[in-house]
Order: structure tokens, then C-alpha cells, then sequence
């Protein structure tokens, strides 16, 4: 029978990075961790320095065993939504100054980068002679 689990964003998520309330995010799963924060062996600055992110990397990177990977599955409240990602994508904003000098840029690296067509050429030439005169 499936288990009904609450949807939590990375934003409610983030919100939760006090030594009082603290929430972290493992696997797209999330942890309220408040509780275990003094008992970490690792002290509790470094789960709050977890905080707001996605913290799978840096659980993985730390080594946990299994014991430990278990005693976080009892401090779960829910799951990441993943399908309501709101991140914009960076984009490149050029101004009519730099498309005026496409030409001069290509006209510039043509005369930088002769030597590789050249001596493809150059080959291609050399083999042609040898094989006509091997025939």
C-alpha cells in the first residue's frame, strides 16, 4: 500500500535554517532535523551550512554508514516538488554594438587561425602527388 507523503518546495524548505527549525533536503526528500542537530557528530554548523540547497552532495561527500543513513530516514516529513521548478534560465543579452562587429571578429580570427586550413591543403596535395605516382 502506498505511503501519502507532503510536498514540500525548496523554497518552504529554505525557510527552515534556524538551530531551532532546521530542514534539510537528501535524495529529493526532505528532513526536519532540528532535534538531532546537537547529537551530530559533525556539530551542528555543518547541517546548518546545509540548509536552503540541495544537501545530497554533501551528505555523500561526508561518508555517512548505513546506521546513519537510516537514523535520517526517522527525521523525514515529506518530499521534494520537483515539478514545480520556477527557475528562470540565464540569458545572454548582447546590444547592437556587438552584432556590428560580427565580420570584423570572424575576419579577425581568420587571419589568427590560418595555418590549420593551410596545412590540411598542404597534405592533401602531398598525398594526392604520391598516390598518382604510385599508380
Amino acid at each position: 500500500m502506498p505511503t501519502i507523503t507532503k510536498i514540500f518546495t525548496m523554497q518552504e524548505a529554505s525557510q527552515h535554517s534556524s538551530k531551532d527549525d532546521c530542514w534539510i533536503v537528501v535524495d529529493g526528500k526532505v528532513y526536519d532535523v532540528s532535534s538531532y542537530l546537537d547529537e551530530h557528530p559533525g556539530g551542528d554548523d555543518v547541517v546548518l551550512a546545509a540548509t536552503g540547497k540541495d544537501a545530497t552532495d554533501d551528505f555523500e561527500d561526508a561518508g555517512h554508514s548505513r546506521e546513519a543513513r537510516e537514523l535520517l530516514e526517522t527525521f523525514c516529513i515529506g518530499e521534494l516538488d520537483n515539478s514545480s521548478s520556477t527557475a528562470i534560465p540565464e540569458l545572454e543579452i548582447s546590444s547592437k554594438t556587438s552584432s556590428e562587429n560580427y565580420g570584423q571578429k570572424l575576419l579577425d580570427l581568420s587571419k589568427q587561425y590560418w595555418a590549420v586550413p593551410v596545412a590540411v591543403i598542404g597534405i592533401s596535395v602531398v598525398v594526392g602527388f604520391i598516390v598518382l605516382r604510385k599508380k
